[in-house]
């Protein structure tokens, strides 16, 4: 794969990686980085330009990881240092880019700086965490909630103070307030750095801060819904959360954590933005060159798959974007995989080869999380196999995120799927099996290969990767964008319906159609005819105007 530069993030396609879910080489039924490692030549036969790596880091495991007790060791379940420095050559040597998650809100109540922190309230690390006094009836300070339910706050009896944790309990959460937390996080991100890591996936950037006069968050509106990134049986949503999360300080170190990256050529940040107002802060958060490099949100990550909800979202950023730089996920490890949320497994692969098209055509960076390119469906995990404290707590309204986290099938016809020797931490679906990779490999009409020749395709046309993008008006179920440069135009309509569709082209438009790229959709006569879950891709003349 072909090196693009420092700016290779953007509109570069990133892969995510569960180590848990993804190969274990141990035989020990948790996937590993040697098991990451041994599979590069299938991560770069994808085209990935970048993985992105789940937490790996020493944890208790309360929550899977995003539990940090050290920063700067790998939990033995997953390996060792020397693991991951082979895990970082070995992807260096096929041309990937290695992103880590940081989990910089908040540590594991095991983390050593938690532990001395609670001690009492004078040692070093006394104010390291958010603390504070019980309301004079013993209460909690405030009226914060946890997103994992209940409280958002932890009676400590030796302190006598309460601690903040806006997740589980066990998760407290570090002080932005305090300088010296901001300087220690920035020396745990430049261990990474100087181990040849290329970026940083930022877990929950807009969590940083909070109100330091722990004013109570208001009610939230109820005309406005439920919140994106929130389920409505978690009271979570019943709140506007403009004081314990997304504060006007969290600027000011994102800036000194880009001043940081800068110091290392070619690496990136993307973080992770859950907020009413999601679009207009992953803007903030990526403007003027010295924040992030690009933001995601959970707008396409829980909307619906409409055209007029996917224009409105992208049409809403790119309003308020400007400088910065958006990154876009249909599937992640927090939500039920695609093609089942968006209520479409029964138009198989199709729809499941046009959900990582139409990722990959918007503009912006793709995240491809493990198993859509293999048109994965969310596993049905029974309860008495549940691991996520979220979906135990709540089940089963919601029934937490381990069925997007199952193992990835390798072999179908191997004992757990290939995945490994042992019993796998979550069951695999026999659905699954049929979709492994051994078997989608020698397939050429696979999602897999599919998406493989896609990637390839969109690789030899850079409009796709960075030009603008401008969408035209086009009969429901069709979405119709252009996607345009100084030396390059596009027209590209995806049909979004299970049933054939059509539309008018322009008078004396002069578009010719593009293939090799999966689709069957064609021009003839003035009207573009693209079948279900099916897309056109045509070359526009730089001086044309389709609408």
């Amino acid at each position: 794969m072909t090196d693009i530069g420092a700016d290779w993030w953007r509109g570069g396609v990133i892969y995510q990686i569960y180590p848990r879910s993804f190969r274990d080489a141990s035989g020990d039924g948790i996937g590993d980085l040697p098991g990451i490692a041994a599979s590069m030549p299938y991560v770069a036969s994808l085209g990935a330009d970048a993985i992105w790596i789940s937490p790996f880091f020493k944890s208790p495991m309360k929550d899977f990881g995003y539990d940090v007790s050290d920063y700067r060791a790998v939990d033995p379940m997953f390996g060792t240092l020397d693991d991951f420095d082979h895990l970082v050559r070995e992807a260096h040597a096929h041309g990937i880019k290695v992103i880590i998650d940081q989990v910089l809100s908040h540590t594991s109540d095991q983390h050593p700086w938690f532990q001395e922190s609670r001690r009492d309230r004078t040692n070093p690390r006394a104010d390291w965490y958010v603390w504070a006094d019980p309301k004079p009836d013993g209460s909690p300070p405030n009226n914060w909630l946890s997103i994992f339910g209940g409280v958002a706050w932890e009676w400590n009896a030796r302190r006598r103070q309460y601690y903040l944790h806006n997740f589980l309990a066990s998760q407290p959460d570090l002080n932005f307030h305090n300088v010296a937390v901001q300087d220690q996080l920035l020396q745990e991100c430049a261990f990474w750095l100087k181990r040849g890591v290329d970026g940083f996936r930022l877990d929950t950037v807009n969590f940083y801060f909070h109100d330091d006069r722990l004013r109570d968050n208001p009610a939230r509106d109820a005309a406005d819904g439920v919140s994106s990134d929130q389920h409505d049986a978690n009271p979570y949503a019943m709140q506007a959360h403009i004081h314990d999360k997304t504060r006007p300080e969290n600027v000011g170190f994102l800036k000194r954590l880009r001043s940081l990256m800068d110091q290392y050529p070619g690496t990136t940040l993307v973080g992770e933005v859950a907020d009413d107002n999601a679009l207009a802060v992953a803007a903030e958060y990526t403007q003027n060159g010295d924040r992030l490099h690009m933001a995601y949100t959970f707008n396409l990550l829980a909307g619906a798959y409409e055209p007029d909800y996917i224009r409105g979202v992208v049409e809403s950023m790119e309003a308020v974007v400007h400088d910065g730089w958006p990154c876009w996920s249909f599937s992640n490890h927090d939500v039920r995989r695609a093609v089942t949320r968006l209520g479409a497994e029964e138009a198989g692969d199709g729809f499941a080869f046009q959900l990582l098209a139409l990722l990959l055509s918007l503009r912006g960076t793709p995240c491809v999380y493990q198993g859509e390119e293999l048109g994965l469906p969310e596993a049905d995990v029974p309860f008495e196999h549940l691991q996520d404290p979220y979906g135990i707590a709540f089940w089963p309204e919601f029934k937490g995120r381990d069925g997007c986290r199952t193992p990835i099938p390798w072999q179908a016809g191997e004992q757990h799927g290939g995945f490994s020797s042992h019993e796998p931490w979550l069951p695999i679906p026999d659905d699954h099996r049929g979709r492994a990779v051994d078997r989608q490999d020698t397939a050429p009409g696979s999602v897999l290969n599919k998406f493989r020749r896609f990637v390839a395709w969109r690789r030899d046309h850079p409009v796709l990767r960075q030009g603008d993008i401008r969408f035209l008006d086009a009969p429901e179920p069709m979405l119709a964008f252009e996607r345009g440069g100084n030396q390059d135009r596009m027209l590209v309509v995806f049909n979004l319906g299970a049933a054939d569709a059509e539309m008018a082209v322009p008078a004396g438009l002069d578009v010719a159609p593009l293939d090799g790229h999966g689709f069957t959709g064609a021009l003839e006569d003035g009207r573009l005819r693209v079948s279900g879950h099916d897309a056109f891709f045509g070359r526009l003349p730089v001086e044309a105007t389709p609408g």
